[in-house]
């Protein structure tokens, strides 16, 4: 391997993704700082910290570079660059300065809006059209530096967060890999961001996925899709029982007064109305009641409602 000494701070997909395109580069990584992977958290990407032990570089774990010697450690491995693609820390300005080319990130969003953590998550959750990937230059302020390099993706109207995630983490391989020899050269393109523009969110749980039926049909969607797998799911209450939807349908049909809660099957498809003032009808593709196994359509309808008469004519 040749080239300037790659410190690689990396975890999740993207971080997997980043390590690999470097390995496959012939890229010098000779530090890879990741995390341990949290009792109970859903580990739907493969490990950071496996690929960089098969490939003989040093690791370690959920080091936040606050303490002295956790400094002299990385000081020690002398790395020339350092690169952060996914770590859940935020480093300190000593680690940052280490690095004499500099010390870059790869956030999920078109900064500066979507600051923060899950930005697919909340994207999605917002209703948004496009995110994308964005390589900037890290400083004190979490996701705040000059901007490298960006590339958007859209977000389709029925896309769930994990088929977001998949075309964000390519999108931050290509932006990298786009930059790569700048960054090494040293004379990687930079831009500020516009501060005006810039959104912040925060890191989502696992109860932000609770809703109710009075809310909007629009409003449930995009929250399903949001935190559909692999993330812990929407819930509602559902006859004293849980109900959790992992897919839904949003067509903009008119519920005609049905009350928010009602249950409609209409041509072996599953309907729910949703709101208040203005009921528009759900179509739910695939949910499951508590610890029983995930239905879809006129199956799951049985389930919830065996009684339940058809409403026509069809949305």
């Amino acid at each position: 391997m040749s080239g300037p000494r790659i410190a690689l701070f990396g975890y999740a997909d993207v971080g997997h993704a980043c390590l690999a395109m470097l390995l496959e580069r012939s890229a010098n990584v000779v530090a890879v700082y990741s995390h341990a992977d949290a009792a109970g958290e859903a580990h739907w990407f493969p490990s950071v910290a496996e690929r960089a032990v098969r490939n003989g570089i040093p690791v370690r774990l959920d080091s936040r570079l606050t303490e002295p010697a956790q400094l002299a450690v990385l000081r020690a491995a002398a790395p020339d660059l350092v690169l952060s693609c996914y770590y859940r820390a935020l480093l300190p300005l000593a680690a940052l300065a280490i690095a004499p080319l500099g010390s870059f990130n790869v956030h999920g969003s078109l900064l500066p809006r979507y600051r923060g953590r899950a930005p697919v998550n909340w994207a999605v959750l917002h209703g948004e059209t496009e995110t994308g990937a964005t390589l900037h230059v890290m400083t004190a302020r979490a996701d705040a530096g000059d901007i490298v390099d960006q590339q958007p993706v859209p977000i389709g109207p029925d896309d769930t967060a994990a088929d977001v995630q998949a075309r964000v983490r390519d999108a931050a391989v290509c932006i990298l890999e786009r930059q790569l020899d700048a960054l090494a050269a040293g004379r990687a393109p930079r831009r500020p961001q516009d501060a005006s523009c810039a959104t912040t969110f925060g890191k989502r749980r696992p109860e932000d996925g609770a809703f109710r039926w009075s809310q909007p049909a629009a409003e449930i969607h995009n929250l399903v899709r949001a935190v559909s797998h692999p993330y812990p799911g929407a819930f509602t209450p559902h006859g004293g029982r849980t109900l959790h939807v992992w897919r839904t349908h949003n067509g903009g049909w008119s519920a005609n007064g049905a009350q928010p809660g009602e249950v409609r099957l209409i041509d072996d498809r599953l309907y729910v109305a949703c709101g208040a003032a203005d009921t528009r009808w759900l179509e739910i593709l695939r949910a499951q009641i508590d610890g029983d196994v995930e239905r879809d359509g006129a199956d799951l309808a049985r389930h919830l409602a065996p009684n339940a008469p058809p409403t026509p004519p069809a949305p």
